[in-house]
């Protein structure tokens, strides 16, 4: 088999010993509102750059409680990242409460303030006078421009630490941090310019038959290589390092592919992409398309391939068909075959999975037919019960799948199960028709 080249693991930065603090803040997520996102996410690219956070410190909106624990987090971290409280209104006290420890005056700036004026003036709303308090910043700070909100990001570099300052809603957080944040720290030498390990994302098997099969690949190389392995809802990653740096970037790549070999069509991808991420990559690949009829999952897999961007140039489009009459109209599914079989089997399932190929005109379909549960269910079908099939034109099958649990998990591990059929059946028609049999290299 062969695979793609995994990507290139840097060099260990100068300053890989500096502590990393992160203070969120928010009553929100005290109190349970607001999940700490931020968390996830910032820990999680630190973590590909090869830091690790020292702490993460949730604190009240109150003034008081910022400045102390800031003046903590100063006295003893490095690098200090702040996410939320740099809003327009009354309860956002991050900005100003910091300035005072830092010892730094908050001038205004009439840049932040034409900023915020013709993002008003584009969604065609009236700009309070509140909506000021964002326009100012440190006097020897920096801004870190806001491309999706009103409240610009600041910056700080005093006393030999790092201050970053971001607000708090996720879609105009997470661009700030990747594309301006991390681009600050890599030039400093705090954080690694790249990926600090290269990561092996497989589907379908559990972590711990992954680190059976690849054990015999870490042995050889003992305590040069270190592996680490995170397991998700359907896949499981495995990242491949060494911190002592005995190994190099070449002799990395080769036992990642390696890895990817022996894993067969259990290797998803070198990096970060998505089990349909990498299914629309097979399907452009391959010129195909797909539609999608589902149940149970209530649209996620048909979200799941529209959350791509492009997803028009593979993706025919879907039906969720909850109640019978549904399926028979827009799936053309046989009155009889329902009354016969139910509509929770594998009968019903290859029916809507054939109808939603005919009716859209795709080359492949999945369909999704279940009880999800809590209620519902059969002596046949009980709660958790999934009738999965696929159509190519090879053929149609079916697959009778059982996730007991909460219903939001059954749906997540239906689509997971769907994503990753159709990606294995995918990866053997490219084999058979000579090309690349293995997954790609994820882009990350």
């Amino acid at each position: 088999m062969v695979t793609s080249s995994p990507p290139v693991s840097p060099a260990t930065p100068a300053s890989a010993s500096k502590r990393f603090e992160l203070l969120t803040l928010g009553d929100e997520l005290l109190l349970g509102l607001t999940a700490n996102g931020h968390l996830t996410f910032i820990g999680a690219e630190l973590g590909r750059r090869g830091v690790m956070l020292d702490r993460n410190v949730t604190i009240t909106d109150e003034a008081e409680a910022i400045r102390r624990q800031f003046r903590e987090s100063w006295a003893r971290a490095d690098v200090i990242i702040t996410t939320g409280g740099l809003g327009p209104t009354c309860d956002d006290r991050t900005r100003e409460a910091i300035a005072e420890v830092l010892g730094q005056e908050l001038v205004f700036d009439e840049g932040i303030k034409q900023t915020i004026a013709e993002r008003f003036a584009r969604m065609g709303r009236r700009m309070t006078p509140n909506n000021l308090k964002q326009a100012y910043r440190f006097s020897r700070g920096e801004v870190l421009p806001n491309a999706n909100g009103t409240a610009p990001g600041l910056w700080a570099e005093q006393d030999g630490r790092v201050l970053c300052m971001l607000p708090g809603p996720p879609n105009e957080l997470q661009p700030m941090f990747r594309e301006q944040v991390l681009p600050r720290l890599a030039a400093l030498g705090l954080v690694r310019a790249r990926e600090a390990y290269i990561q092996i994302r497989t589907a379908g098997i559990g972590e711990s038959a992954l680190e059976a099969k690849l054990q015999p690949s870490f042995d050889r190389h003992g305590a040069a290589l270190s592996a680490a392995f995170c397991a998700h809802q359907g896949q499981v990653d495995c990242r491949l390092s060494s911190p002592s740096g005995e190994l190099n970037d070449e002799a990395l790549q080769a036992i990642a592919a390696e890895c990817a070999r022996d894993l067969g069509e259990d290797f998803l991808c070198f990096g970060h992409d998505s089990l349909a991420q990498v299914c629309a990559d097979l399907l452009r690949a391959g010129e195909h398309t797909l539609a999608v009829a589902e149940t149970a999952t209530g649209g996620l897999l048909a979200n799941a391939f529209t959350n791509i961007c492009g997803a028009s140039k593979f993706f025919a489009g879907g039906c969720v068909c909850y109640s019978n009459e549904s399926k028979m109209q827009l799936l053309e599914v046989p009155e009889d075959l329902l009354s016969q079989h139910g509509a929770v089997s594998a009968e019903a399932a290859v029916a809507m999975a054939t109808g939603a190929a005919e009716r859209l005109g795709a080359d492949y379909a999945i369909a999704l037919t279940g009880f999800a549960g809590p209620t519902g269910g059969n002596e046949a079908n009980p709660v958790g019960t999934i009738h999965l099939a696929l159509y190519s034109h090879r053929g149609v099958w079916s697959r009778r799948l059982s996730y007991p649990g909460p219903r939001p998990t059954v749906k997540v591990r239906a689509v997971n199960a769907a994503l990753d059929w159709l990606r294995r059946e995918l990866v053997k028609e490219r084999a058979t028709a000579g090309g690349n049999p293995s997954a790609r290299q994820g882009s990350g």
